[in-house]
């Protein structure tokens, strides 16, 4: 095992919808380059990630990142110990961009392959910043194609309380900000525009489902936002765009708060960890750092750029599985729809047939 001063190298790449990154920690936490290459401007256009697009731009980009990402961390490939790579869930031909790349360095170079499902990068992102957090504790996932209460019972040891039914908070986001003619990508603008509105003007839908359970449901506060849009305009009506973002807002984040709150307490884990895409938004952080300080609850939350996709936590999630020895081989496949608890074995060489 070759290591730079004493210190083991993973190298993590992220390719699973439209960002492009690599990345090289250091003993699983220390960053020493994190590159990423966005495809939002390219998908601006189109009100979306169009899959062919990303999948295309990512066959494009990588050798470029990859070099970049060298270069930044001042490694050579020989110093690299292992090599991480996003296998599911994500878009199928952007997911298999990234793992050919990875099979193909990995083969070249003689090096140790691991395969990563996305959201354990995520939940792993937090281990870079934050030394003191350990399993276990319970992590708060919210992203565009995700919304998920997990129990991180170990490194690489998960339990889901609840996942989303139908939206995911990002999803929603972007619904919202189509409506309200803010473009792509909704989430950060519906968030902006929200800051000049009252979060109070409008009491949309608050879907709690069952007693006790933690799954979620955004459909229905969605639903609420286009009919109340539309009786507004037949009415002929002026409405306020920012009211309409800050109380949207604010439903979708009083559940999740609430929801994040009482899995913890009723768990008994002392600690939230925050994760995701809309781990950014202003109002989630605030809102869930007053409950959590409320409630007695350690919050952690994870920079900006670790909440995006990115490939530090990829790398981050590939040492804590090297540590185990849980390695891939070249078999190593895509899995566009990966569950987090019940197939992250189909990552590891020995489930690969």
């Amino acid at each position: 095992m070759i290591m730079k001063n004493g210190k083991h190298l993973t190298m993590g790449i992220e390719s699973s919808c439209d960002e492009t990154a690599i990345a090289v920690l250091a003993d699983g936490r220390e960053v020493l380059s994190n590159v990423i290459s966005s495809q939002i401007e390219i998908h601006k256009v189109y009100g979306g990630v169009v899959p062919e697009i990303a999948s295309r731009h990512h066959l494009h980009n990588i050798p470029f990142v990859f070099d970049q990402a060298l270069e930044e961390a001042g490694v050579s490939l020989d110093e690299i110990d292992e090599i991480g790579v996003t296998a599911g869930p994500g878009l199928a031909g952007a997911l298999l961009m990234g793992t050919a790349y990875a099979k193909a360095v990995a083969m070249a170079a003689d090096k140790p392959l691991v395969g990563v499902h996305h959201i354990q990068g995520h939940i792993m992102a937090n281990l870079i910043e934050h030394p003191d957090l350990k399993p276990p504790f319970l992590s708060l996932v919210v992203s565009g194609g995700h919304t998920s209460l997990i129990e991180v019972r170990g490194y690489n040891d998960f339990k889901v309380l609840g996942e989303t039914r139908d939206d995911a908070v990002g999803e929603a986001y972007d619904k919202v900000a189509r409506l309200l003619g803010l473009g792509y990508p909704g989430g950060p603008k519906v968030d902006k525009l929200a800051k000049e509105g009252n979060p109070h003007a409008i009491e949309f839908k608050r879907v709690y489902l069952e007693k006790d359970s933690y799954d979620f449901s955004f459909s229905g506060t969605k639903t609420a936002v286009i009919n109340y849009l539309h009786t507004e305009e037949q009415k002929g009506h002026e409405f306020n765009r920012a009211d309409v973002a800050a109380s949207f807002q604010k439903a979708v984040v009083e559940v999740v708060v609430n929801k994040a709150v009482k899995a913890a307490e009723l768990s008994g884990y002392p600690a939230i960890a925050l994760a995701g895409g809309v781990a950014s938004n202003s109002e989630l952080r605030k809102e869930l750092a007053e409950a959590c300080k409320k409630h007695g609850l350690k919050l952690y939350i994870p920079s900006p750029i670790f909440c995006t996709d990115n490939g530090a936590m990829i790398a981050a999630a590939a040492y804590r599985k090297a540590m185990e020895g849980k390695f891939a081989d070249l078999r190593l496949d895509v899995w566009p729809a990966l569950d987090l608890e019940k197939e992250t074995y189909k990552l590891d060489a020995v489930s690969v047939v």
